[in-house]
């Protein structure tokens, strides 16, 4: 008899840890969501609201795909979780049993008891449910707040601004994002943000939120008293795991649920992958919990080898991601620490400040890219860091990172001339790319 295996979370966690135990296993695969019947992505909700998309259109599978590969798809809402009797307990009243259990729930908007903050018209942005709330928030609104200044904050800020809503963001940090981005690419978003017409308040924080008589937001207080009258606040201070079903389960967890290198929780037989998962020990250089597309999609991979039995450790791998702050991409590859002046680094910004590249590196070898503006290949960078080029190498060969060099402006032979420039005696010269040769070579071949 095919054993059970139940996920609770249709994410990009959850999903592709369904697709590839079908690649592997017969076994009877369920997948229990109760904010959509079929997998979506998140991050092109904002595309949604601003009229980009329709929700139809961000389902990266037509929804037979999942009767077709044997993917059952629950939507329900998970109550709790008993392991003795490896059951899982829904809000309809029904059970479903399991063999195997994958948690790959998620996050949830951070919330820090502000007076004021389940007032109508205080939201979070996470779930569909939020976009759907967004929707009813925003009619014939005229100026919002945006309390926190991660990706979600600049991803809300721009779909208000879309629809001409003034937006006011309140951070914290001495500037956007500082605790992540060094101190130049940091001063790069405070102005693209302000040319946005959004009124960025730096070292700015919330003290409470003010409603009317009908319980509906009307104003914030900031912390200096100042008062921002606004018919809607964006919460996007962070998030944090979801792990409401694992608890009073036996399942241990800290601020996520605690797993080890195989994602095994505390509880034979459960599991947990994504945004919910707090690993007992940090790999080197890494958090215990990454709550990242990415590395989602990369436990998941590993979760599907070992409950089909081959018990596979997660592999984090070289760090990766990538976001955009409003028209300016983003990708950072390695390690790039905020605190750059302690390390050795090439930075160059294009004269409009908009654009910019940075190298970090030791006597030996490159650690890490940070990309503002510019698309570097995936497999180019990686490659790189994976095996140890110095940086000279690098220069030489910055050619064969340039994504679609036939549509976009080339900036290496400026990075090597800064480079010949930083380090005198130097002169390293930029190799012509092979790879834009060959391109460049097969298109004139097919329209001769």
């Amino acid at each position: 008899m095919a054993e059970n295996i139940v996920i609770i979370g249709n994410g990009i966690t959850g999903i592709t840890a369904a697709r590839h135990i079908r690649k592997r296993s017969g076994s009877n695969i369920f997948v229990i969501s109760s904010e959509s019947k079929y997998f979506y992505s998140r991050t092109a909700l904002m595309y949604v609201y601003m009229g980009h998309e329709k929700f139809e259109n961000i389902k990266p599978y037509e929804d037979h795909f999942w009767e077709k590969n044997r993917i059952e798809l629950l939507f329900e809402h998970v109550t709790g979780i008993n392991t003795e009797k490896k059951q899982v307990n829904l809000a309809s009243g029904n059970t479903l049993n399991y063999d195997k259990l994958i948690i790959a729930t998620g996050s949830r908007s951070n919330k820090f008891g502000w007076k004021g903050q389940d007032l109508h018209g205080v939201q979070g942005l996470y779930s569909l449910q939020d976009l759907d709330l967004l929707e009813k928030n925003t009619r014939n609104i005229g100026r919002a707040v945006i309390v926190g200044g991660g990706l979600i904050g600049i991803e809300l800020a721009e779909m208000l601004r879309s629809r001409n809503i003034e937006v006011t963001m309140l951070v914290r940090e001495k500037s956007y994002w500082d605790n992540i981005l060094p101190a130049e690419e940091s001063e790069m978003i405070n102005r693209h943000i302000r040319d946005h017409h959004i009124d960025l308040r730096l070292s700015s924080e919330l003290d409470e939120i003010r409603g009317d008589s009908s319980s509906r937001v009307r104003s914030i207080i900031m912390k200096t008293g100042e008062e921002i009258e606004c018919q809607l606040v964006g919460l996007t201070v962070g998030v944090r795991p979801n792990i409401e079903v694992a608890l009073n389960s036996g399942i241990e967890t800290n601020r996520g649920i605690l797993v080890n290198e195989f994602l095994e929780s505390s509880v034979k037989d459960v599991y947990a992958a994504g945004d919910c998962a707090e690993f007992r020990t940090a790999f080197p250089n890494r958090k215990n919990i990454e709550q990242v597309w990415y590395t989602g999609r990369k436990h998941a991979e590993a979760i599907a080898q070992t409950v089909c039995g081959n018990r596979t450790a997660y592999e984090p791998g070289i760090w990766f991601n990538s976001a955009k702050f409003l028209d300016i991409e983003y990708q950072v590859y390695g390690l790039i620490n905020m605190n750059i002046q302690e390390e050795k680094n090439l930075y160059w910004e294009n004269k409009e400040g908009n654009k910019a590249v940075r190298i970090v590196y030791t006597d030996e070898c490159v650690q890490g890219f940070n990309l503002m503006g510019i698309r570097y290949r995936h497999e180019v960078c990686e490659k790189w860091i994976r095996e140890k080029y110095s940086i000279e190498k690098v220069i030489e060969n910055l050619g064969e990172a340039n994504f679609d060099p036939e549509f976009f402006t080339q900036y290496e032979k400026e990075l090597t001339e800064k480079y010949n420039l930083e380090n005198p005696g130097k002169n390293i010269r930029l190799k012509r790319s092979r790879k834009l040769f060959r391109s460049l070579f097969n298109n004139s071949k097919e329209t001769a």
